[in-house]
């Protein structure tokens, strides 16, 4: 699975300006400033919410069970406002869950149900999630009655495992613990298309190769979640669709078997609505007027019946019982041979040839009236293409297989970004622990950290080779899908322990150091490999003459490689790596840009982003040894001459043709330092540069050092849960 392509043009990871399309942005003006607006958003000042409130607190409070009711109650409560399509909202619940859930991508973690997204725009306003605005709506009276500890997050994606078990699907489990944000995430790139399902030709270097989809994108047009139903471009074409299917899945972390699973599942209950022409429907809720009540997509067809309402265009269920979970998909798919025509709505759509009467569907409205059921190109493919067939073939004949493969690839799908179990809340969390749940054991806290402290400081290891070990190893955490981090020490196996970034030589003479005390303490390595980090730098700070102290907290576990999905992790090597001035290679996307992605997938503000890469320069730690940005005639010394000597105005800066600076004396033209762009930024860029100011005072210098101290724990402990 290749999901690292980001130095094709178009595949940058970071959203260049963010979603701001105000006038008056300074990117509109000035479009080569670096927009910091990924690391201010979600700050507390947009939070309703207590100073001091805790959600995970809050959640343990919940009546779980109570919450499961009433949601399964409301499944048949059928609204005059917006009536069930058969007296049962079961189907319209499950595309609720599944399209909140199925924005995630695998390549930067981001996307996803665990945050509420889907209530913002654009998500909120996208084609493929029109008439959702209602579903969220017919919510509200539960939510309303539990209050804070039943977040959106969680109740978007419960509705649809909810509805699934009351149709008869025995689900896998479900966990309570996602967080609302409350505000847009601003940090994802959904794609440079010039307007919403521009052609998927926007999104791709050749359109026969689907694995050519810039990364980290996965739907194949901008206001998609997974592909376009009425085939590629919208033009049918099974077998060609089903190569887009298998990249989008699979940039979700699902292989062909959950895939097929998904598509099956997904669609053995509920239907498609094409209720009038899309150029006869309203406009979005985004650019609704307020008499809309923040609704969109007005159907002026819509007479209060189900079966007028207008959300895809397809129009129509896929099997005979879609308020049940049965095998009539699989049957009705492989007993007809099957034709393209257009909805009533005029999408394309597939229709069997001399369907019985018995295997029609009952209208969603009036059940003595009945209609064909219908495919989707996608749904097509799983006919066509010869590994989903075969895959279908077996689900066909054995339907309990199909029940348990799809009962956990949809737990998969809805929860994929909750990060490990210690996240996970309610008496629904199923025991059985899984491999993309990157599972880390407990580890011991019982043992003697000055003891271990002892044991690596007389190690004679370097302190630069300490912090950038630990550096390396805590880096790559990602709060989008909170995976990756120190815990587990995972830094050791494959794929890490062979990644560029990671130096292996320099990796394997640390840890052949490290690991033998952790054997000998009965610390974890993982714990040993951050606190190596902390000896390191407190042995700079004393070396600067100041007396801090790093905080540490023991309790690490050290995964193994059986609970290691390698490949799922591959996605997590790092491309770049400002902190460390490094890139693996040169890239479209500027090294400024890059560090302020990886800032914000660490949850790192601004002017923490800003200590660290000044404290890591003159620490020493860059790949390589490398001199740029060395700012420094103290280097291993925790100081703050990198913003001291940034801000000297007898400094002054040149190109060198590389990519690279010099930083010259002013006077006599003398060389002092290299650079990059990813320091001199912090020195050009207004923001950065107040920042720099801050700590190049002569009454910060110990501020600087305490900073460095807490944004470097912050880091260390991002992915220890079970702190917060």
């Amino acid at each position: 699975m290749n999901v690292q392509n980001v130095h094709k043009l178009g595949g940058c990871p970071v959203n260049h300006g963010g979603n701001t399309a105000l006038n008056n942005h300074p990117t509109k003006w000035w479009p080569n400033s670096l927009n910091l607006d990924i690391l201010h958003q979600h700050d507390a000042r947009s939070n309703p919410m207590d100073p001091g409130y805790n959600h995970r607190d809050a959640v343990k409070g919940l009546d779980f069970q109570g919450v499961w009711n009433d949601v399964d109650a409301l499944l048949t409560d059928s609204q005059a406002w917006w009536p069930a399509d058969w007296g049962h909202y079961g189907g319209l619940f499950i595309r609720l869950s599944w399209h909140a859930a199925g924005s995630y991508r695998l390549g930067d973690g981001r996307g996803g149900a665990g945050t509420g997204n889907i209530r913002f725009e654009p998500l909120n306003s996208w084609p493929d999630n029109a008439s959702l605005d209602k579903a969220r709506r017919l919510l509200w009276p539960v939510k309303k009655k539990y209050g804070n500890a039943l977040s959106w997050a969680d109740l978007l994606v419960l509705a649809g495992t909810v509805a699934y078990q009351n149709m008869g699907l025995k689900t896998f489990g479900f966990a309570f613990g996602r967080q609302d944000i409350w505000g847009p995430e601003i940090d994802i790139n959904w794609g440079s298309d010039t307007e919403i399902l521009a052609p998927t030709d926007e999104r791709v270097d050749d359109l026969a190769d689907a694995n050519s989809m810039y990364n980290p994108l996965a739907a194949s047009h901008m206001g998609l979640i997974y592909v376009n139903p009425e085939g590629v471009n919208g033009t049918p074409n099974p077998a060609e669709t089903a190569k887009y299917v298998r990249m989008t899945f699979a940039r979700m972390a699902m292989n062909d078997e959950e895939t097929a699973a998904l598509t099956v599942g997904g669609h053995t209950v509920g239907k498609a609505h094409g209720g009038v022409a899309a150029d006869k429907v309203g406009p979005e809720p985004a650019a609704a007027g307020v008499e809309a009540a923040g609704f969109g997509w007005a159907d002026p067809g819509f007479d209060g019946n189900a079966n007028t309402e207008h959300t895809s265009g397809l129009e129509g269920a896929w099997t005979s019982n879609p308020t049940k979970w049965d095998n009539g998909y699989l049957d009705l798919l492989f007993k007809y041979e099957w034709q393209t025509v257009k909805s009533r709505a005029g999408a394309w759509q597939w229709e069997p040839i001399d369907i019985a009467e018995e295997d029609k569907v009952p209208d969603a409205t009036d059940p003595s009236i009945k209609h064909n059921p219908m495919m989707t190109d996608a749904d097509m493919a799983m006919k066509v293409d010869p590994i989903y067939r075969e895959i279908c073939e077996r689900f066909h004949k054995d339907p309990d297989y199909l029940a348990d493969t799809f009962a956990r690839a949809w737990f998969k799908l809805t929860h994929r970004d909750m990060g490990p179990k210690s996240n996970y809340y309610g008496p629904f969390v199923p025991s059985e622990d899984l491999v993309w749940q990157d599972p880390v054991p407990a580890g011991n806290t019982e043992y003697d950290v000055d003891a271990v402290k002892a044991k690596i400081a007389a190690s004679g290891l370097p302190a630069a080779e300490l912090i950038a070990t630990a550096w390396d190893s805590a880096r790559t955490f990602r709060g989008s899908d909170k995976r990756g981090g120190a815990n587990g020490a995972r830094i050791r196996l494959a794929p890490q322990k062979d990644w560029a970034g990671n130096e292996p030589d320099r990796l394997q003479k640390v840890l052949g150091a490290l690991s033998p005390i952790a054997t000998e303490t009965g610390a974890s390595l993982a714990d040993v490999i951050v606190l190596a980090g902390n000896v390191g730098l407190e042995q700079s700070i004393k070396a600067a003459g100041y007396n801090v102290d790093v905080p540490f907290a023991p309790g690490r576990g050290d995964a193994t490689d059986e609970m290691t999905d390698a490949d799922s992790f591959s996605v997590l090597e790092p491309l770049a790596d400002g902190f460390r001035n490094w890139q693996k290679e040169a890239y479209t996307v500027s090294a400024e840009e890059m560090l302020l992605d990886r800032a914000q997938l660490l949850g790192l503000t601004a002017p923490e982003m800003t200590v660290l890469v000044g404290g890591m320069r003159v620490l020493g730690t860059n790949y390589g040894g490398e001199k740029h940005g060395v700012f420094t005639d103290r280097e291993g010394q925790l100081t703050n001459d990198f913003f001291v000597n940034l801000t000297d105005m007898a400094n002054s800066w040149h190109p060198v043709g590389d990519g690279t600076y010099e930083v010259r004396d002013r006077e006599t033209g003398t060389v002092k330092w290299t650079a990059t762009s990813a320091d001199l930024v912090f020195g050009s860029n207004s923001i950065l540069r107040s920042y720099s100011e801050v700590y190049a005072q002569d009454d910060n210098a110990e501020k600087f050092v305490r900073d460095f101290v807490a944004a470097w724990t912050k880091v260390m402990n991002a992915d220890r849960f079970d702190l917060a």
